[in-house]
């Protein structure tokens, strides 16, 4: 009798994961690849969307694919690295949700391979826009709206740690997302909000025409199988917490 009564205690003390049915979830850049990928994966599990891309008709043909799962689901174009783009993301967030459960800043983008001195300017402020100036916008305007409980997710990839030749933009501003992130952390872990750095590897995914079209995309992880991960961090029990996320292809490095 006393072992059944300590092996039942045992099994009550396991702590459960969490539901995200009715959840909310806002994932920037999610008109495609890693984006969708995580959108689909946590409208399986029953968590209301808020999709943004900056381009309509590919976010109006996501929103029509993620709505077949019966959620409730916002799709807004917005450029992330704008701010009056965030506002205006924002405002209309609060009127149809008025909260906000999970972050997903996934947009991003790269650039033609160039040695800095002969990097653009221009193409220089727009990566650095998007890719660290929009995940400051959109988690500043998205802390309001997030209790106890609720996560951050920035998309950074390996490039946040690592260093590739011509790609100076890209890995400015990931390492700077990196830098962000972990400051982040510190600033809202007493509210018990989680922040995790996900630095997927090589992925299979339409970033690579912008510099590398010949990459072997034979040798890289499927948008599904980083979703998933994050999906798997997010179902963690609430005494518990993944601060980073770091997934690479078992074929190495390409």
């Amino acid at each position: 009798m006393r072992r059944a009564a300590a092996k039942k205690k045992s099994k009550a003390s396991v702590p459960a994961t969490r539901s995200l049915r009715g959840k909310i979830a806002l994932i920037t850049g999610a008109s495609r690849g890693i984006g969708l990928a995580i959108a689909t994966a946590l409208a399986a599990e029953g968590c209301d969307l808020i999709i943004t891309a900056r381009h309509a008709s590919p976010l109006k043909k996501a929103g029509r694919e993620l709505e077949r799962q019966g959620i409730r689901l916002l799709a807004k174009t917005c450029d992330v690295g704008n701010e009056r783009s965030v506002d205006a993301l924002f405002a209309a967030i609060k009127k149809e949700f008025r909260q906000l459960h999970f972050l997903i800043n996934n947009a991003g983008m790269s650039h033609a391979m160039a040695q800095v001195d002969r990097l653009s300017p221009r193409v220089w402020q727009d990566v650095i826009a998007t890719n660290l100036t929009g995940v400051f916008l959109c988690t500043r305007a998205a802390l309001p709206l997030m209790k106890r409980g609720s996560a951050i997710v920035n998309n950074l990839s390996v490039a946040a740690k690592g260093v590739f030749a011509g790609e100076a933009a890209y890995c400015a501003s990931k390492h700077g997302g990196l830098g962000f992130t972990n400051t982040l952390r510190e600033e809202v872990r007493e509210r018990g909000i989680r922040v995790i750095a996900l630095m997927p590897g090589p992925t299979d995914t339409e970033i690579w025409d912008q510099f590398m079209p010949e990459a072997p995309r034979n040798r890289m992880l499927r948008p599904q199988t980083v979703a998933r991960a994050v999906l798997d961090a997010l179902l963690l029990p609430d005494d518990s917490t993944v601060e980073e996320i770091t997934v690479t292809p078992t074929a190495g490095s390409i």
